[in-house]
């Protein structure tokens, strides 16, 4: 079943304008409107949040808005380069979730991310790692995912805060609440259904479709239609200038998977020839199979470094095959190497002058695209006595950090996520325990090795400006070696609570 994210900027305009500005450019905190002309007015199209807090609205004339608000920052409308930016954000967003993107104009995002969910963990992190990205460059962002692109931009405008999911095969209750608007209907439409008494779009669902559509046309009914998934609406994906892509048209539509696999064996070493002429190799491929009834179907396979070998492609490309919904038939396939990197010949290492170093990346890629790139990784040192901060995750391929692990005293080979609390009995201040009880189990301590104390990073947080730690090595009646701290010097409160966790077992 498809599945489509509409990401829904209520901002834009505004976001827009923000991010462009320099240093020189007035308070963020001004209030601030864009102005457009609408015939021969001037109105307001878009506020900020400070503007609104002050009784600025859309759709207000701005001499009106600049005598509510003296001091207000006016911005004359672009749509033209509202709309060139939000084609550059759907390629950010391309490059990093999804390989259908297209802009949803004149406020928006539509994704279909059918399959490509598993990839970030499900539909939910996905969403969540999206509206992040989004937040932290200073874009206001609703999204929402559902079966269909209208129930999806429906959502996305009148139920997300800031996400929603309708889970699949509940389109119509998902949806069926929301107003006429919703359904993206033009405003004389939508008046004239209100002025029948139609509030929601559960009023429209029962209702005959002749009587609607001889009075208000064909455009309710199919909106209607669409955001059910009772008409098609696909989405044209957006392609960055200069991409490397290759398709194959066919003249009768194909679904065996096995004739799948044949073109895509013949498809892999024309894009391997492309990238070869322009120097590059393939660090993600996006293979897309445009289905006979407007659906599309898409496999997207991510490489730890840059290749173009076409065995290694094919292979990672047939073991999702079986990912492919072929439905009555497949007409074109195209491939493209969504993210290409410079790929110079090298010389190949001869056992003569040096050993060759073992290649990890066909192990790495074949993990990665069957369990998520984000579950495959290695983790590096970080320079701080913290234990929990002083590890970090990177690529499984990465360069060195250039840290080194601490050796002054042992760690544990598994940290716990968070410490956990335990109940204890120990002599203060410098005592380690007789005993302790962790998850409904009490253990008695046999021997201990410590304290070593750990101060908090006054420099990052002043709450840990005095702030200590004392860790023990501890081993119970059955062997069993632990690594427990007391929160706090022992004696002095302002330091810690004095209460005893549980941060590591050894091996």
């Amino acid at each position: 079943m498809a599945r489509v994210i509409s990401v829904f900027l209520p901002m834009w305009p505004v976001d827009r304008l923000r991010r462009q500005e320099d240093a020189s450019a007035p308070s963020a905190e001004a209030p601030l409107i864009v102005a457009g002309r609408v015939g021969n007015r001037r109105l307001v199209t878009a506020a900020c949040p400070a503007a609104q807090g002050a009784g600025l609205r859309v759709g207000m004339p701005v001499t009106k808005a600049q005598a509510l608000v003296p001091d207000l920052r006016v911005e004359l409308a672009d749509p033209r380069e509202d709309a060139a930016s939000l084609d550059r954000l759907a390629l950010w967003i391309l490059q990093r979730f999804s390989p259908i993107v297209a802009s949803d104009l004149p406020d928006g995002v539509v994704i279909d991310s059918t399959g490509a969910d598993h990839l970030h963990g499900g539909e939910a992190p996905m969403l969540e790692a999206l509206l992040g990205r989004l937040t932290l460059s200073g874009i206001t962002a609703r999204a929402a995912i559902a079966d269909t692109w209208g129930a999806a931009h429906a959502l996305a405008r009148f139920a997300a805060d800031p996400a929603a999911i309708a889970d699949p095969g509940t389109t119509e209750a998902a949806i069926a609440a929301l107003p006429l608007e919703a359904l993206r209907l033009p405003q004389p439409i939508a008046a004239g259904l209100r002025t029948l008494g139609f509030v929601t779009i559960n009023d429209l669902m029962s209702q005959p479709r002749a009587p609607l559509t001889r009075r208000f046309g064909r455009e309710l009914c199919r909106r209607l239609d669409q955001a059910l998934g009772e008409a098609s609406e696909p989405i044209e994906p957006l392609r960055p200038e200069g991409v490397v892509e290759v398709r194959r048209a066919f003249a009768e539509p194909i679904g065996a998977a096995e004739t799948i696999a044949r073109y895509i064996g013949k498809l892999v070493p024309q894009l391997c020839t492309a990238l070869e002429e322009k120097g590059l190799g393939a660090r993600r491929l996006d293979l897309l199979c445009y289905r006979v009834d407007n659906r599309i179907e898409t496999v997207r396979v991510g490489l730890a470094v840059p290749q173009r070998d076409p065995k290694r492609l094919t292979r990672l490309l047939c073991d999702r095959i079986e990912t492919i919904a072929p439905g009555f038939g497949i007409e074109i396939m195209t491939l493209t190497a969504s993210i290409a990197e410079p790929l110079a010949p090298r010389q190949a290492v001869t056992s003569l002058l040096e050993e060759e170093a073992p290649d990890l990346s066909g192990l790495i890629d074949t993990l990665a695209n069957r369990v998520g790139a984000r579950s495959v990784y290695r983790v590096a040192p970080v320079s701080s006595d913290v234990p929990e901060r002083s590890v970090m995750r990177i690529g499984a391929l990465a360069e060195p950090v250039g840290a080194g692990w601490p050796d002054h005293w042992p760690r544990p080979s598994r940290l716990l996520p968070r410490p956990e609390p335990i109940e204890t009995l120990a002599l203060l201040p410098d005592h380690p325990p007789n005993w302790i009880a962790w998850r409904g189990v009490r253990r008695r301590v046999r021997c201990a090795d410590g304290p070593e104390r750990v101060f908090g990073e006054w420099w990052k947080r002043d709450a840990e400006l005095i702030a200590v730690r004392d860790y023990f090595r501890i081993e119970d009646e059955a062997g069993e070696r632990f690594w427990i701290f007391r929160a706090g010097d022992g004696e002095n409160l302002e330091t810690g609570s004095h209460r005893w966790f549980l941060h590591g077992v050894f091996g």
